[in-house]
This record gives structure tokens, C-alpha cells and sequence, in this order.
């Protein structure tokens, strides 16, 4: 049990308050030897800053390279700002129908983020434009039209793969049709699978053949997929993207601090249902405390029996793949 227990930091993504991370933190990282870093744009005031934090975080590590992960989309979401690093946002590209110079000034954003240490980007959103009242995901997405917007995903997998960068797929199995943003409340979206299947599936699909390495999804209803909220759905989880599209890397949840996860219980149980219901990384925002409960949660739940030990091995097995490519350069 000791040796499980060593291992199940790797499945925790977490992120850190302020400009610089506390000792605290440091020293949380490398006593539970955790999967991995999320950067927020107040972590990134300029360049230099982010390289340094990255060398220092890489510190708190042994045996093998922590995961630095970023939302670096284009538009309103870029935590790094300033040439080359920042970039227009989906829906400038997509309106523009401009596929060339949208990889053109990826590749420098991705070769550059490669050489401050950043080695993720939860990126590309394959999620369609269909909502306008959807607040969360405006100029976040390509457009529309599943196929269009398919061929900006592809792009943009390709380009991070061939720049040094792992890319995340989100926000499965599409939040563009709902109106409520998940950082206020549980977003709903009222499409079935036949729907699914023909619309929303289709940008997923495109990135998963790609290469794309992960897929997040969020913490939404779709009631006539699943009553529960996708994010503890191992119906949606298993039959759609396991069974449907095949995808066999590591699946990660949105931040599980956000207020549309709430109804999931306290911070240990959403925990422990996602992982549950067959995420296999547990991702966490700013507040180092929760992440820490969090953590803390999932051990005595496995201690408990509540967490089968066949489930932690085959998120283990992933993680440490992808993180194999990382080691050994693959990627490139």
C-alpha cells in the first residue's frame, strides 16, 4: 500500500496564488511528488518571471518531469501576454477562416512557451459557437460548423506536438450549446447522442486523430446523456469518449474548485468522484488550500476502500506515458 500511496501525487494538478510559489507549496510538491503545475495569468507577470518559477518548481522534483501546464488559447485567455506568446483568439481565426496564419503564429507561440519550461496547454477548445448567451466561451471558439471548426483542433495538436508542447481537448462532450458558464453555477446543454454524434462529436474526434494527448471535460448536465453532471458521469465518460472515440489517454476534469462543481459535495468527494467516475487527472486552481484537502480526501478514500486499486493503476499507466513522451523527447 505504501508504494501505491507514494504515487497517487501523479494524478493531482494544482496551482498556486500570488506571483511567486510559497514555501509551503514547494514543499507540498515534493513530499507528494505531485503530477503537476497550472500557471494563471498572476503567476505570469512577464517572461522572465514565468522561466524562473518554472526552474524553481522543476526543483521540488526527482523522478520524472512534472507536468506545467497553461491556458494559453488566444484572445481573453492568455495568461502570458506580449509577442510571441500571445495570439488572436479562436473566433478571429475561425471568422477569418485564416488556417495558415493561425499555425504560422501558433508555432512561434508553442516554441516559445517550449523554452520557458511550459510543457502543456489546455488547448485547443473543439467546443462550437452555437450559445450567444454563452458568456464562458465568447471568442473562445473557432465557429459554428463541427467541420470547420475540426480543422482549426487538427491544427492546432499538430502544431503543439510539433513545437514541444502536449495539447487538452475541451471542453468534452461540448459546452457550446449551454448558457450557463461553470464558474458560476452547473452548465446544461440539451442535445442527445444521435445530436451529439453528428455536431459536437466531430472537433473531439478530429484532435483525438490528431494526437492530441488529453481531454478535459467540464462540470455541465446533459440530461438526456446522463442526469448526472459529466464531471462524475462514467456513463458519458465511458461510452462516449472511451467506447465511442476510442481515446485512451489520460482524462482530465476541469478545476474542481469552480462553483459549477459544488453540487458534486465538499472538495474531497467531487475529488474522488471524478476520479471515480474515470478521470484520471484531478486538476485545481489557485487555492492551494482545497487542492491540499483534496489530496489529503483521496488518500483516507483509498485507505477506506473507496477507490479500487485497478482504477489507480490504469490512471497511473497514462499519466506516466504521456509523461515517458516528456522524458524522452518524443514529442519532438
Amino acid at each position: 500500500m505504501l508504494d501505491i500511496l507514494s504515487k497517487i501525487g501523479q494524478l493531482f494538478i494544482i496551482g498556486f496564488p500570488g506571483v511567486e510559489p510559497s514555501q509551503a507549496f514547494l514543499n507540498f510538491l515534493k513530499e507528494e511528488q505531485i503530477g503537476g503545475i497550472i500557471l494563471f495569468a498572476e503567476n505570469c507577470p512577464t517572461h522572465l518571471v514565468v522561466r524562473d518559477t518554472i526552474q524553481r518548481l522543476n526543483q521540488s522534483f526527482k523522478d520524472s518531469q512534472p507536468f506545467i501546464a497553461i491556458d494559453q488559447e488566444g484572445g481573453r485567455v492568455c495568461r502570458l501576454h506580449g509577442v510571441p506568446a500571445e495570439i488572436r483568439s479562436a473566433e478571429y481565426w475561425g471568422r477569418n477562416n485564416n488556417i495558415e496564419g493561425f499555425r504560422e503564429v501558433y508555432e512561434r507561440a508553442a516554441l516559445f512557451m517550449d523554452s520557458l519550461g511550459i510543457n502543456l496547454n489546455l488547448f485547443p477548445v473543439c467546443d462550437l459557437a452555437l450559445e450567444k448567451d454563452n458568456i464562458c466561451l465568447r471568442d473562445r471558439c473557432y465557429g459554428a460548423d463541427p467541420v470547420h471548426v475540426a480543422e482549426f483542433v487538427t491544427t492546432a495538436v499538430e502544431t503543439s506536438r510539433a513545437n514541444g508542447l502536449l495539447s487538452c481537448l475541451k471542453h468534452f462532450p461540448g459546452l457550446g450549446a449551454a448558457r450557463i458558464d461553470p464558474h458560476v453555477q452547473t452548465a446544461e446543454a440539451d442535445y442527445d447522442e444521435m445530436i451529439w454524434e453528428q455536431r459536437e462529436q466531430i472537433p473531439f474526434k478530429a484532435g483525438i486523430d490528431a494526437g492530441a494527448e488529453f481531454v478535459m471535460t467540464t462540470h455541465m448536465r446533459i440530461p438526456k446523456l446522463d442526469e448526472k453532471v459529466v464531471t462524475v458521469s462514467e456513463k458519458i465518460i465511458s461510452k462516449l469518449l472511451r467506447t465511442e472515440l476510442s481515446f485512451d489517454g489520460p482524462l482530465i476534469t476541469d478545476d474542481l474548485t469552480m462553483k459549477g462543481a459544488e453540487s458534486l459535495g465538499t472538495i474531497g468527494e467531487r475529488t474522488v468522484a471524478a476520479f471515480n467516475a474515470g478521470h484520471d487527472l484531478l486538476l485545481f486552481g489557485q487555492d492551494f488550500e482545497q487542492s491540499a484537502r483534496a489530496y489529503d480526501y483521496f488518500i483516507e478514500a483509498y485507505k477506506r476502500g473507496e477507490v479500487e486499486l485497478s482504477r489507480l493503476n490504469t490512471a497511473l499507466e497514462r499519466v506516466a506515458g504521456i509523461k515517458f513522451k516528456l522524458d524522452s523527447s518524443v514529442l519532438r
